[in-house]
């Protein structure tokens, strides 16, 4: 299956475009240790969530949407110094961060300070999937570093593919001051069948007991035992 993604060509030569979320890994993930000593085991060698890869696949899960432009970010207060064109043919709102009043998560369990604004970061792409898929977009996976944390939504991308999904978030960073740059990841995008898979319960038979025993013990016993056996 195959995403488009579409910007006004006005917009075209300015704009960060979306990656696949693979080529967006953070630096933090490449320069860390594959494997560390733990004060917490007596100093024992231990390896670190670089060896996990379903840690690893869902980050490089999708594509992801980049910033527009510079943040600044002084006293509490963002700023942007940012003059795209205006744009005559379409609605399209020339400010990379827009807002949502507080009202409007009244009563949703948010880390939300009280009369504080939850922030809307601009998508200035559309995004079309094939028929009979829909997109969740949802803060990039694993990415705590982050000083914002977005708003999961799901889209009927296969029919909204030329309307614009724009991204509620929450600054979770008080103490943050700098610039948060443009292409910084503020959504990853997953695409999704549409329809809700079926659920069977049930008990593990002696077989599967057996199996899955084996497995674990594989997994312990043998590095990139998943990897190298049963990862897609």
């Amino acid at each position: 299956m195959q995403i488009i993604a579409r910007c006004h060509p006005a917009l075209e030569p300015i704009l960060p475009k979306p990656q696949p979320a693979g080529r967006m890994l953070p630096d933090w993930l490449r320069e860390m240790p594959a494997q560390v000593e733990a004060p917490s085991l007596g100093g024992a060698p231990i390896r670190t969530l670089k060896h996990c890869p379903p840690f690893l696949d869902a980050m490089g899960l999708g594509l992801m949407i980049p910033l527009a432009t510079d943040l600044h970010v002084a006293g509490g207060q963002i700023s942007w110094d940012w003059d795209p064109p205006i744009i005559t043919d379409a609605p399209i709102t020339r400010a990379p961060l827009g807002a949502h009043v507080p009202e409007q998560a009244q009563a949703a369990p948010l880390p939300l300070a009280p009369g504080a604004l939850v922030l809307k970061f601009t998508n200035f792409w559309t995004l079309q999937a094939p028929e009979g898929w829909d997109l969740l977009f949802t803060h990039p996976l694993n990415r705590a570093d982050l000083p914002f944390v977005t708003l999961s939504g799901l889209v009927s991308a296969d029919r909204f593919g030329l309307g614009y999904v724009h991204f509620p978030a929450l600054w979770t960073a008080p103490d943050f001051e700098g610039t948060l740059p443009a292409g910084t990841p503020v959504a990853q995008v997953i695409a999704v069948p549409r329809g809700q898979p079926g659920l069977e319960l049930a008990t593990m038979s002696p077989d599967e007991i057996a199996e899955s025993r084996s497995i674990q013990e594989a997994l312990q016993a043998t590095p990139g035992h998943y990897r190298k056996n049963f990862r897609a």
